[in-house]
């Protein structure tokens, strides 16, 4: 009896130390949200949503949940723009194989970021060209942008009615297409474009205004399009998925009005920034109606931020984290107020009981400081910044036992070639080492200065999809002592 009950009272020690140690490392927490925000951008790569969506079968074209008879098309025309561009092409080529790409005479021109034009994205692109129409990292309209939107409209006006129109749509594409209307200058949108954006538009307000401004958003590609039919396939980066908001639907009938452009412009003080375009809305005003294309027109979303967060959710299981998951559908707030919730759960999630992992998707908004004093860095590397100072003015000790990442599924945030950044115990320590305040550098947008001097930015280059961010939260429990 005195034996047996040493050898429980020693099992009873080993389980209790056993019960303080932790059950993971700070090193595999990092690796474990690493890999679930890696596992969530792979769900949406371009190319693999493309040919889930795209299948030959006999004589017969299947796009999404619709049919077409191969035999009744002449010709197939592919049209589009966004970041998910040379992705999207590549797949569609592969879906339709060699023979009905020279069968059916398959051209095509989509405007795509200069970073995702490279010899092996040209090679698997095939008949359809890649044509550079931005710098990486500059989400804004430029002059090589215009050439290509004025290729893109050439084509479609080209088509015949047994001709196959098809049109790959994905995030940045409104950037990607400018059309300036008649009478308005290309550096009229560009000012336009920086101001609201600086000033905190959201999409849906920026895209009213360049929709109202455009010979190709709100719905000109379909307009002018002559083909028998006209089928896009989008790679939604717009929460909730509206079509008229996504890349400023050049293929959706649209209901905005050269008035709520106007309003827009009033809110964010830009009516005399540029005149031409303020007398454009103006005058348009009287006479503006919205004239229905003459294609038959079907858009078909075949991937989305929810795709990406349900895929981080599986890996999560997969590492062996108990997680809550949740897609955005609607617009968020400010970055850094999102930063200050996901502070506020990770204290939580690691001293109660409940879910160790949370997966998050949406896009929040930056609102910019002064260009005298602005530095460098985008949304995701804002959120986490804001989020460690959070947890600093609160003395916490999360990160002891705690990742906190958000990045962009496209490989880019903001105007850095950083997707975005995460913080950890080891981040934590070297900015104490060096010294660094990072309330300094939220208050200036600097984000990625801070990180870079922390290895906490992370960098994947041109991912080809986009589909808003994902961010991870892991952390590991505080056990209770032992009594």
């Amino acid at each position: 009896m005195v034996k047996l009950a040493v050898v429980m009272d020693c099992q009873l020690l080993f389980l209790r130390l056993a019960a303080m140690k932790p059950l993971r490392s700070p090193s595999q927490l990092r690796e474990d949200a690493l890999a679930i925000w890696h596992a969530a951008v792979a769900a949406v790569r371009s190319d693999r949503l493309v040919l889930d969506n795209v299948a030959v079968e006999g004589d017969e074209l299947r796009i999404g949940d619709g049919i077409l008879s191969l035999s009744e098309i002449r010709q197939i025309a592919v049209v589009g723009a966004g970041k998910a561009g040379a992705g999207m092409a590549a797949g569609l080529c592969a879906a339709l194989g060699p023979e009905l790409l020279s069968a059916k005479q398959v051209t095509g021109w989509l405007n795509v970021p200069a970073d995702c034009v490279t010899a092996d994205s040209v090679l698997q692109a095939g008949p359809i060209h890649l044509h550079a129409a931005r710098p990486a990292g500059q989400n804004e309209p430029t002059v090589e942008g215009v050439n290509g939107a004025e290729q893109i409209l050439s084509i479609a006006s080209s088509l015949g009615p047994n001709d196959l129109c098809l049109c790959l749509i994905s995030g940045g594409g409104s950037a990607l297409l400018p059309a300036p209307a008649v009478g308005i200058s290309l550096a009229d949108k560009q000012a336009l474009t920086r101001h609201l954006s600086g000033a905190g538009a959201n999409i849906e307000q920026l895209n009213t205004v360049r929709k109202q401004l455009s010979r190709i958003k709100g719905g000109g590609l379909a307009r002018v399009c002559s083909a028998g039919r006209l089928i896009s396939l989008v790679i939604s980066d717009v929460l909730g998925d509206p079509l008229e908001i996504i890349a400023s639907g050049p293929t959706v009938v649209d209901h905005s009005t050269p008035q709520a452009a106007l309003a827009v412009l009033q809110r964010f003080n830009a009516l005399e920034l540029a005149p031409a375009a303020t007398k454009y809305l103006q005058a348009r005003m009287a006479t503006y109606s919205n004239q229905q294309p003459r294609a038959q027109v079907t858009n078909v979303i075949i991937g989305n931020n929810a795709v990406a967060v349900d895929a981080a959710g599986i890996e999560a299981e997969h590492r062996g984290y108990s997680h809550a998951m949740l897609a955005s559908r609607e617009l968020e707030g400010a970055a850094e107020d999102i930063g200050v919730h996901l502070a506020a759960m990770a204290e939580q999630m690691r001293h109660a009981p409940g879910p160790d992992c949370l997966i998050t998707g949406g896009e929040p908004t930056v609102q910019l400081a002064p260009a005298e004093l602005r530095g460098k860095g985008g949304r995701n590397q804002q959120l986490v910044l804001a989020a460690l100072c959070q947890l600093l003015d609160q003395q916490a000790d999360t990160l002891a036992g705690a990742v906190i990442l958000s990045g962009g599924t496209d490989g880019e945030d903001g105007p850095t070639d950083a997707a975005g950044a995460l913080i950890d115990g080891e981040t934590l320590a070297r900015m104490k080492q060096l010294g660094l305040d990072p309330h300094v550098y939220l208050r200036r947008n600097d984000a990625y200065r801070f990180f870079e001097q922390l290895g906490g930015l992370i960098k994947t280059g041109p991912t080809h999809t986009n589909v808003c961010d994902v961010r991870v939260l892991v952390v590991d429990r505080v056990q209770p002592q032992p009594k």
